[in-house]
């Protein structure tokens, strides 16, 4: 069985589409549990989720909604794993949008005595101009080009789950999944998803900031993790074959990435939109 986790804090605006992805979804080997942990919400995520009762139902997979008084993605994501049955565990954020044959690839991925860690191909997606350039070049660099980032969407099946226990009240909780597993144990799925990156200038630099205190926090409190990362280095020469070949998107990610190292890092956590 598998149990779909989303987590969403006014989300009103965006979680139709993420369900309308899982509903388009091919079909699954066994039983399908989407939960939705909607978390201090002012907004109608709770109630637009409910909507979809019927349309799962027609599918054949079970939809449960939370309604949480406080809001945090990581009280989210506790209290949706305690009500999960499935042996496996997709955690998906509520402004994905997966394709058809995502869900299906993750459960056939997960199939596996040993531990696993699965993701599919993410399509890095932004609306104005700045994002698009600063997309294009991010999905050329090692990290999001080799291996499985798991941005937005990772799943694990139980022998996975077993490397950790609580959610931990950190800022990355991806980046800590993810480094629980070395390369030999992440697998990728050749179905896509749509993962929305922030909007303009200003919220790239809040969210790189985010994204890289985050990274520091699970190297500082979780050091033997830090192995696994598997990364290749891209070096300066590198850098500059990147440049080459997309100067206006290099001008925008190096932008970003020099007013994140004068700003230093993130203390609090901050929303991408």
């Amino acid at each position: 069985m598998l149990s779909v986790i989303i987590p969403a804090n006014n989300e009103e605006a965006l979680i139709g589409a993420c369900l309308e992805g899982l509903l388009a979804s091919d079909p699954v080997s066994g039983v399908v549990q989407v939960i939705v942990a909607a978390n201090g919400c002012t907004d109608r995520t709770a109630e637009v989720c409910r909507s979809y009762d019927a349309k799962f139902a027609e599918k054949g997979w079970g939809l449960l909604v939370m309604s949480l008084p406080e809001g945090g993605k990581l009280g989210a994501l506790t209290a949706a794993d305690a009500s999960a049955s499935g042996d496996l565990r997709a955690y998906v954020d509520a402004d994905v949008v997966v394709s058809p044959g995502l869900i299906a690839g993750l459960v056939r991925a997960l199939r596996r005595e040993e531990a696993a860690y699965a993701s599919g191909r993410v399509n890095i997606t932004a609306k104005g101009w700045f994002s698009r350039q600063y997309a294009r070049l991010w999905s050329k660099v090692p990290f999001m080009s080799t291996g499985v980032p798991g941005c937005g969407v990772f799943a694990v099946n139980a022998e996975g789950r077993a490397r950790w226990g609580a959610w931990p009240q950190i800022i990355s909780d991806d980046t800590f999944v993810r480094l629980q597993f070395t390369p030999a144990e992440r697998h990728l799925v050749s179905a896509t998803y749509d993962w929305p990156i922030a909007e303009g200038f200003a919220r790239l630099v809040r969210v790189r900031r985010r994204q890289d205190t985050g990274v520091e926090e699970v190297r500082d409190n979780w050091p033997d993790v830090i192995i696994n990362d598997g990364t290749p280095a891209l070096g300066a020469k590198g850098y500059a074959r990147l440049a080459l070949r997309d100067p206006v998107g290099f001008a925008a990610y190096a932008a970003v990435a020099l007013a994140v190292k004068i700003r230093g890092p993130e203390r609090e956590w901050s929303r991408s939109r």
